[in-house]
């Protein structure tokens, strides 16, 4: 018998797709899966301005893709949501 799946979980699917569908957050991500990093280190890394960096972490923050953790002035990212990873390792497949 055929599961079908409720349209509440797939529109929270799409929507969490949707936050990873950015080259810019595909990088962040692939960054932030070898450790945390703050967002200066975050915009050198990727040749982008902070507030791009800022802009981008903002969007996988709200979704919980992305948790942070403030010393002082200094924010650090780091992965939050575990799925990521699972995702990460199926898109650097070769194919």
């Amino acid at each position: 018998m055929v599961e079908v799946v409720s349209e509440e979980k797939l529109e929270a699917w799409a929507e969490f797709l949707k936050a990873l569908a950015h080259p810019i957050r595909l990088r962040i991500i692939s960054v932030l899966i070898e450790g945390r990093q703050c967002v200066k280190n975050l915009s050198e890394l990727l040749h982008t301005s902070q507030p791009n960096v800022s802009q981008h972490l903002g969007i996988l923050r709200n979704k919980g893709i992305v948790g942070c953790k403030r010393d002082g002035s200094i924010v650090c990212y780091y992965i939050k949501d575990e799925r990521v990873l699972e995702i990460y390792k199926i898109l650097s497949k070769e194919v």
